[in-house]
């Protein structure tokens, strides 16, 4: 090779020595393990030469648990590959893509943002959002929706109480939130749905995990690989940075108490008052045919945005480094070949186009700027000042091998079901609804805009404007000329998985569904971020390849593809590790979103019905969360008979015999009967004992799986259970004007406050 380029540094990795290659990674904070430093060194053997510090910057980005998926991708494909042949998967690329009706498709995506937000929250909250916003826009798609499941520590920890280096989780929830209202704000995409929940082992490692759906025409579909030999590669959008370097190699590590210093640099920086003409100017570009593929710049920045790009077509590249465009003076090479600055695309462009991209992107007022060509031979040249800074086989720096980590089962033994005391079922009830998990989230809801677009038909809270209360799914309408509506919904259950990773994660794919179905929705896809500790702890590993096959089990049952998916590994740190938390964004199909149903009580004198069979089980409950009792087993998932079930009330819900509906999930039927009854400023009357379990105890907390509780007209209510018939449903009893009564075989138990009750559940939880 010529003499290598001014700024570039040729690293000796051939005659080094495993000890002196763990430390070369170990100054550079390259991340590489054993294995990683032998196939470098044997690769630069065969090449008869040294590596320079632009090539090894770029290996480590391409070779790093977040880019590679080396640990989980033979799990990945053995649980998820058999779905790729589903005919309603358009594409599998940045994101899902799925057909939605004639000429149209939609969208979808969800990744975690973890480390970064337990650095800094509001930045590693925004840029995970803009992140994901580059994820739906790189397939063709006009981002239109947004999520945000979060996980922190329990709120009201003391300082004295954290480890040394770790936040406040007060601290890290405001910042999150904070960062998620501002930039989904600022860039105009509505969060429509998401979670907010609280546990110990998330103290030192909160999840942060955000989803996003877009819409676009099949034409403007585009692939996220380069399409020709020739072709340029365009950058558009922000200027490139200092932050964000080594970002990747940071989400593949346990925190320390030392990450709040060491890794900062590692945090992006967000801008979406960027991101919003970058959108625009994208899809103006896509509409006239100017683009033929593209990549967004996430993690690796534009080392994991061109390899993967040009590999994927079976190409290389000659990309010229020093026309990147900079916002700051002095990066070397290998900064800029590796930054994490936001809001960036590389385009592949056909050379005739690129005036008109150009002019696109001026007119909107992004950057843009060509930078290299895709080459025939499978290379990637870095030039740096018109001399060279790497020559590498694209396809050794993109396809790294996976890795055969042992993984064990743990040995999980269950105590037998402890029973509810039914001494005092209203003190129960409102210990239940006024947990920090089932507090009232409108404070949360309420910063964040789910109107802009204007495509919003079923919002995040369901009912009255003075009295709003939690709902399933949200439900957008993504065309005005077609009533069809797609409906979306997160789903976690960490608990459920920490007891029993399979049964769990079937459990959280039956949660999805039941959302779904509340809302009138057929279940259609789902995306998934799995989140987990240390892949190099067997353990943690056989916890993952249980959760992927369960996963994979219930989606197949309840008719779900899954076109996309993320895995987040290396949550935890200090000794602590987060239970796996596989978390979903769920899509369902509503044929006419003039029929799709809400979960707030419309009318005194409604009948109610329980649907879905009852058990005393308590695994991972609330109840069973707040009386400290683990080593329970879960509620047996049953996806099939859930299937079956949620057709029948689909059936129920075209024939307008159902006013509202509501799961059972989190909390029991104690927080679906105050959720209701709260949306609709009603009141109940029920009869526990309608449940078929022992107790008034086990009746309001269990959460055995696959329930519903339904709302139905009075003079309706013969033609409901007919079109049940055969399916497990029982009258449990009525909607009233206010307050609720709880009975037991027709018994009066206790009469509660709702009013009363309902402004200590909107005030309960303390945030934003």
């Amino acid at each position: 090779m010529e003499r290598w380029a001014d700024g570039v540094t040729v690293v000796p990795v051939r005659r080094r020595s495993a000890k002196e290659l763990t430390r070369t990674s170990a100054e550079r904070g390259l991340g590489f393990d054993a294995d990683d430093l032998r196939r470098i060194q044997a690769y630069f053997r065969r090449e008869d030469r040294e590596p320079t510090d632009v090539e090894l910057a770029g290996i480590a980005q391409s070779w790093s648990e977040h880019c590679s998926y080396k640990s989980s991708r033979p799990y990945l494909k053995r649980a998820f590959g058999p779905f790729r042949n589903d005919p309603r998967v358009l594409g599998t690329g940045d994101a899902g893509v799925m057909e939605f009706e004639d000429g149209q498709a939609y969208a979808l995506r969800i990744e975690s943002h973890n480390h970064p937000s337990a650095v800094e929250p509001y930045g590693g909250a925004a840029t995970g959002i803009g992140g994901i916003l580059r994820d739906v826009l790189a397939v063709g798609a006009k981002p239109v929706a947004l999520t945000d499941p979060l996980f922190f520590g329990p709120l009201d920890l003391s300082p004295g109480s954290l480890p040394p280096g770790v936040k406040s989780p007060r601290y890290l929830a405001e910042g999150v939130i904070a960062g998620i209202r501002d930039y989904g704000n600022r860039v105009g995409v509505p969060t429509i749905s998401g979670s907010v929940s609280f546990d110990a082992s998330y103290t030192v490692n909160p999840l942060v995990n955000v989803g996003c759906v877009g819409v676009l025409p099949k034409a403007r579909l585009r692939p996220n690989r380069a399409t020709r030999a020739g072709n340029r590669l365009v950058l558009v959008g922000g200027l490139t940075g200092r932050d964000g370097i080594g970002g990747v190699a940071f989400a593949s590590r346990e925190l320390t108490d030392r990450s709040e210093t060491e890794s900062r640099g590692a945090v992006q920086l967000g801008n979406p008052i960027m991101k919003e003409p970058l959108i625009h100017a994208c899809l103006e570009a896509f509409e006239r045919d100017l683009v033929q593929g593209l990549k967004d710049l996430g993690g690796g920045g534009l080392a994991t945005a061109t390899g993967e790009l040009v590999h994927a077509g079976g190409f290389g590249s000659r990309i010229e480094l020093d026309r990147v465009p900079l916002r700051e003076t002095g990066l070397k090479p290998w900064e800029v070949w590796i930054s994490e600055s936001q809001e960036r695309m590389v385009l592949d462009v056909r050379p005739p186009d690129v005036p008109a991209v150009l002019a696109t992107f001026l007119r909107f007022d992004v950057p843009a700027t060509e930078v290299g060509e895709v080459t025939e031979d499978p290379y990637e040249t870095l030039l740096w000042h018109g001399a060279p800074a790497a020559h590498l086989d694209v396809g050794f720096r993109i396809e790294r091998p996976a890795l055969e980590r042992p993984a064990r089962s743990r040995t999980r033994r269950y105590g037998p079901t402890p029973r509810v005391p039914d001494g005092s079922p209203e003190r129960l009830f409102e210990d239940l609804v006024l947990a920090p998990d089932s507090a009232s989230r409108e404070p949360i809801l309420r910063v964040y805009d789910h109107e802009v677009q204007g495509r919003t038909v079923v919002k995040p809270l369901h009912g009255r404007v003075r009295s709003p209360s939690h709902g399933d799914a949200a439900v957008l309408q993504p065309r005005p000329a077609s009533l069809r509506g797609l409906a979306v919904a997160t789903a976690s259950q960490p608990w459920a998985c920490r007891e029993d990773p399979f049964g769990g994660s079937v459990w959280v794919v039956e949660e999805a569904a039941r959302n779904l179905y509340a809302v009138g929705a057929r279940p259609d896809a789902l995306s998934n971020c799995l989140n987990f500790g240390n892949p190099e702890d067997p353990k943690v590993l056989g916890d993952f390849a249980a959760v992927t096959k369960g996963l994979a089990s219930g989606a197949k049952a309840l008719g779900f593809a899954v076109p996309s998916g993320n895995v987040s590994f290396y949550n935890g740190g200090l000794g602590h590790e987060v239970p796996p938390t596989p978390v979903l964004l769920a899509t369902g199909i509503v044929d006419d979103v003039g029929l799709a149903t809400t979960c707030d009580l419309k009318s005194s004198g409604s009948a109610l019905y329980l649907l879905g069979r009852s058990r005393p089980e308590l695994g991972g409950s609330l109840w069973a969360r707040r009386a400290g009792r683990s080593k329970i087993r879960i509620p047996t998932p049953d996806p099939t008979g859930l299937r079956r079930l949620g057709d029948a009330l689909l059936g129920a819900m075209r024939e307008r015999l159902v006013r509202s509906a509501h799961d059972v999930s989190d909390g029991g039927l104690a927080v679906t009967l105050a959720e209701m009854a709260f949306g609709g400023d009603l009141g109940f009357d029920v009869d526990l004992a309608a449940t078929g379990l022992s107790g008034p105890g086990s009746a309001l907390a269990a959460e055995g799986a696959s329930r519903w509780v339904v709302e139905v007209p009075p003079d309706r209510a013969d033609r409901f259970e007919a079109a049940l018939a055969g399916e497990p449903c029982r009258p449990l009893g009525a909607v009233t004007p206010n307050g609720g009564t709880l009975r037991w075989e027709g018994r009066e138990l206790a009469r509660i406050d709702l009013r009363g009750l309902y402004e200590r559940w909107r005030r309960g939880l303390g945030l934003p």
